[in-house]
Formats: C-alpha cells, sequence, structure tokens
C-alpha cells in the first residue's frame, strides 16, 4: 500500500464530494470528516451510526478506490473492523483519515529511444527507473548496456532509484513517456602503472551509431591516455547482522541470507520499495538482478515513526497502530515469530536450520545503508528485519479460502493463537508450492504480535471452513510441546527481553491454546474465544483475564496471578464443552 501513490486535488465544494448523500438524517448524527491522501485532504460527510466499511464504500464510489485496497488510520489507529461503527472508533467532526492505498495495478510505459526506436510495455508501480533499464536491455533494442542509458521524463533526468510510482504523481496521463538516450561515460583500462580511459560518446543528433560512423569515417570511441592512481571503489552501501548474544551461532540459512543479499546491493541493485503495507518494506534482490531473496524493514519507516514512507502522522504517545504495541518494536516481534516458530521435533536449537512448524520464513535483525530506503534527513545506518523472500502467486486475499489445506489453515491458527496476532488478514498470508506440488501457505508480517493487550487480536481464518475443523492428533502433539517460559528465556538469549504485558499474553495465549486443545476444540472456538465479536465489547479472554485480577489483592505475584487466569479459563472452557 502506498498513500503517495495516487494524487489528488482537494476539494473545494464539500457537496460534491457526496452526492446524493441523505440530509434527512438528523444533524446531530452527520459529521464532517477529512480524507487524507497523497497530501490532499477530501472533506466527506458521515453519519456516527455509518460502518467503516460504508465509509470506504463511499470513498469508492467518488474516487474509485476499491474497498479492499484501502486502509483507514486516524488518531494514531488502524479503523480495522468493517463492521463497527465510526463513532465507535471515537471518529468525531472534524478528524482527518489518513488514507493508505494499496496500488498492485501495472503502469503503461512508452519509451522512444535517442536513435529512433519506440516500444511500450508494462511495469508494476512499485519497480524503479533501474528496472525500466533493465527491461529495455532485455528487449535488445540498441540499448543492451544498462551504463550507456539514461531516461528523461518531461525533461527530467530520473535516477535509478526513481519509483515508477512517484513518476506517476506528475503525470496525469494514464501513460508516462520516457525517453532513452546514451550518455558519454570513461571506461578505465589499466596498462602498466597507468590507465587507459576510453571516452564514449554520446549518439549525435538523435543518428544510429552505424549512421554516424558511416558519415563521418569515425569511430565513436576515442581514446585518451591518463594517469589515473589505483583507488579501491567507494562503497555506498552496508549490510551486516546484529547479534546481540556473542553465544549465538548464525545458522547457514541466515548466513546465506545475509550473503545474497549484499552481493545484490554490491552489484547496484536497488532495494525496490513495495506497494503493500503501512510502513517501508524493501525488496532485495540477488547479485543476478532476477531474483527477490529478501525482505528489508527497517523500524524508522514503521507505521507513525519518524521516517514512515506513507505520509503516516508521527504517533503521539508511542503506541502503534494495534493496541498494546510500539513503534519501533515491528521488527523485534518479525524476529521473535521466527525464533519461537519451532521445528516439530523441538525447539530450534541456536545452529538449527529445521523449519518451523506455521513455516514463518528465516528471519533476523540487521543493520543496513543504502540510498534507496527513506531518508528524509540524510542518509544513514537503519536496524530492521531482514526476512527471506519465498516465491509465491499471490496471497489467501487474492483467491477464496476452500482449497487451502486443512493442515495449512490450522498451522497458521496455532501460530496466531500463540502469538496474539492483531493484525492477520489474508493479504498477508502467502500461497506457494511445496516439494511436492502441494499448495503450502506461508505466514509473514508479524509486527503486531504478542501485543500488551488482546484488545485488537483479528484472525481471519476463523470463518474459513477449515477452522471449524478439530486439530489432527499431531497438531496437538505438537500443541502440548509448547512452553511459554521457554520461549520467554529464548527470546531474552537473544536480545530481547520481553516487556512484563507481552510476556503475560505470550504466557495466556500459550495456555488458552493447550487448555482449547486438550478438550477437542477447534481452532474456530479458541480464536473466537481470543477476538472481541464487536469493537467495544471484550473477548473472553479479556473477560477472564479481568476476573483474574479482581480475584487477587494488590501486589500479588506474577505466578499466583496467572495460577488465577487458569482457573477462570477452566471454568469457561468446561463450560463451552458441555
Amino acid at each position: 500500500m502506498a498513500s503517495g501513490s495516487v494524487a489528488i486535488s482537494p476539494m473545494q465544494n464539500e457537496s460534491s464530494v457526496c452526492p446524493g448523500y441523505m440530509h434527512d438524517q438528523p444533524s446531530r448524527e452527520a459529521i464532517l470528516i477529512y480524507v487524507a491522501v497523497s497530501g490532499s485532504m477530501i472533506p466527506l460527510r458521515v453519519l456516527k451510526s455509518d460502518s467503516i466499511e460504508s465509509v470506504k464504500l463511499r470513498i469508492q464510489t467518488y474516487k474509485g478506490f476499491v474497498v479492499k485496497n484501502q486502509r483507514l488510520v486516524c488518531g494514531g489507529r488502524e479503523l480495522a473492523r468493517s463492521d463497527s461503527l465510526v463513532r465507535e472508533y471515537g471518529v468525531t467532526d472534524g478528524n482527518v483519515l489518513h488514507l493508505v492505498l494499496r496500488l498492485s495495478d501495472l503502469q503503461v510505459i512508452s519509451v522512444r529511444t535517442s536513435s529512433g526506436k519506440e516500444f511500450t510495455f508494462h511495469v508494476e508501480r512499485c519497480r524503479d527507473v533501474g528496472y525500466v533499464k533493465r527491461q529495455i536491455a532485455r528487449k535488445k533494442k540498441g540499448l543492451v548496456d544498462l551504463d550507456d542509458q539514461e531516461i528523461i521524463c518531461n525533461g527530467e533526468l530520473l535516477e535509478d532509484q526513481r519509483l515508477i510510482t512517484d513518476i506517476c504523481k506528475n503525470n496525469n496521463d494514464a501513460v508516462i513517456h520516457l525517453f532513452v538516450r546514451k550518455t558519454a561515460k570513461i571506461r578505465a583500462k589499466p596498462i602498466d602503472k597507468n590507465y587507459e580511459l576510453s571516452i564514449v560518446a554520446p549518439q549525435l543528433n538523435d543518428k544510429r551509431d552505424d549512421e554516424v560512423e558511416r558519415e563521418s569515417g569515425y569511430s565513436l570511441e576515442t581514446k585518451k591516455t591518463l594517469e589515473v592512481p589505483r583507488k579501491p571503489p567507494n562503497r555506498d552501501f552496508f549490510l551486516e547482522p546484529v547479534i546481540i548474544n556473542s553465544k549465538i551461532e548464525m545458522p547457514s540459512v541466515l548466513e546465506d541470507l545475509v550473503k545474497s543479499t549484499y552481493q545484490g546491493l554490491a552489484r547496484g541493485n536497488y532495494p525496490i520499495r513495495s506497494a503493500e503495507g503501512t510502513g517501508g518494506a524493501y525488496f532485495m534482490m540477488d547479485a543476478s538482478g532476477k531474483k527477490y531473496v529478501s525482505v528489508f524493514k527497517p523500524i524508522d519507516e514503521e507505521p507513525m515513526a519518524v521516517n514512515n514512507p506513507r505520509d503516516l502522522p508521527l504517533s503521539v504517545n508511542g503506541e502503534g497502530l494495534k493496541k498494546g504495541t510500539k513503534v519501533g518494536q515491528g521488527a523485534l516481534r518479525e524476529v521473535a515469530a521466527y525464533i519461537i516458530d519451532h521445528p516439530k521435533k523441538g525447539h530450534r536449537l541456536i545452529s538449527g536450520e529445521e523449519r518451523g512448524f506455521s513455516g514463518v520464513p528465516p528471519t533476523m535483525l540487521v543493520k543496513c545503508l543504502h540510498g534507496g530506503f527513506n531518508h528524509p534527513d540524510g542518509l544513514t545506518v537503519k536496524i530492521g528485519s531482514l526476512q527471506m523472500f519465498v516465491e509465491n502467486y499471490g496471497s489467501c486475499e487474492d483467491m477464496g479460502p476452500g482449497a487451502f489445506p486443512m493442515k495449512e489453515v490450522h498451522k497458521i491458527s496455532v501460530l496466531d493463537i500463540r502469538m496474539a496476532n492483531a493484525d492477520r488478514h489474508a493479504g498477508n498470508i502467502l500461497v506457494s508450492k511445496g516439494e511436492d506440488g502441494r499448495t503450502v501457505l506461508i505466514p509473514i508480517d508479524h509486527g503486531y504480535c504478542l501485543p500488551e493487550s488482546f484488545e485488537d487480536c483479528t484472525f481471519d481464518w476463523l470463518y474459513w471452513p477449515q477452522a471449524r475443523e478439530p486439530y489432527t492428533a499431531e497438531t496437538i502433539e505438537y500443541i502440548k510441546s509448547l512452553d511459554a517460559d521457554e520461549d520467554i528465556a529464548l527470546l531474552k538469549f537473544y536480545g530481547w527481553v520481553l516487556p512484563l504485558e507481552c510476556a503475560r499474553t505470550l504466557r495466556i495465549s500459550t495456555m488458552l491454546l493447550k487448555k482449547g486443545a486438550e478438550r477437542g476444540l477447534t481452532p474456530y472456538v479458541i480464536g473466537s474465544i481470543m477476538c472481541r465479536e464487536t469493537l467495544t465489547k471484550e473477548s473472553v479472554i479479556e473477560e477472564i483475564v479481568q476476573e483474574a485480577l479482581d480475584s487477587l489483592l494488590p501486589g500479588t505475584s506474577e505466578a499466583a496471578f496467572m495460577e488465577s487466569v487458569s482457573h477462570f479459563m477452566d471454568r469457561r472452557l468446561d463450560k463451552i464443552v458441555k
């Protein structure tokens, strides 16, 4: 998603925003809000009793942004529940709703070269100019050498890292027209202690190379010999893992991940910023420039962080888009999801490489420097999560859930229930193929797991038919092996000391998963205990926690509190079973 992907002119007449709006509604119900996108403010009259879904539908009707591609943020909180009402989120007269759009459509690119050749092709808007250059070279239109190409749009020379979506802002036409010319450059060739420099001239008068040579009688390449001192090339990028504990032995799967990402940067392949999500996420390529190998998410580009590229406001109190999360901790949560996604055989060894039960891709914390990231205040080293890119053919959002294997849905449910995921939707479950050709679901985006409270827990899979089937004996056996206290200690070993509230969440959710599976409850039943039916109605797990708190005296130990939670949880679960 990219809020900066669409240009909208500010509206002068607010009545034109909502043609046909029902004016017979009580005035106390109507409020005027503003939808912010791409630096523009769109006035919009809504009712306090309108659902978030209806607000999105109004935006779709008027501006054409499909509902499923919209995410609305108000007061530092995402309005994630489509069936909840405007008033339930506390939206009042004059509030600003930040609209973040998912733009996955293709952009038409028209190219004309200085040699007179013209052609057209389509490019995803999240691609950069460097990618366009590679596409031109592959078409073998006389500009095979990428270094020869200068890309110009409306008289402006475009840098390789410039995103197509940014170019779209300044082009009202549906087609971006690019002009490509060859540029003069100097090629160095070592001879003894000196260098021989070849000055390669650009094309003259827009004529083809062979035409110029034939008419002038001279080659375009002329040589001059200069003495140039030998000097190693400057490095304008940097990448290395963040190792908190010296006792940790990095598994080869993560070593290879860092190595392949580094090689891609060394070959000049720019990070490609994703058009999805509310924060900065960059696809990193291998040395060939043809394959994604990883995804980097800097902590300073998280939603409402200081360098967020989606124009979201800064968090006023440090809280993230989801209740119980903190801005700047998303990378830690991404890594934590991988660390405690244990293989079936037991806890992940420090040097182990076995795939986890739920299939979270290998993830680690790294430091990275590159000009292709969002640097509004100057180039700086960024810390963030680096996750292995998994080949896929879309997300669960792109297809119906009926085709997903029950086993795959269940493994996702185990992870989400255990980590109290506050942001599990169909768009962050990838659909891939295993070695045997069977469908495999890959869970990604875990920056909102292990929150301090259960308020925003949401699981899209809750309403899939597979969730109403009981867990298999194999899955129940795996659930029995889980130990929250061991996981808390493991995360501490890796450098993240869980805050008391987050550690409590992990203990309670793991307890619920184990007790529910032991009683034969389905993922749907267990998940329903964790998720609120409506925005304002507390979930069953929240009621259990409150009952436990009310039963204890102030200053009671954490162990006594967990015993109380266990007691009240047993009572609730036993009633459900009966």
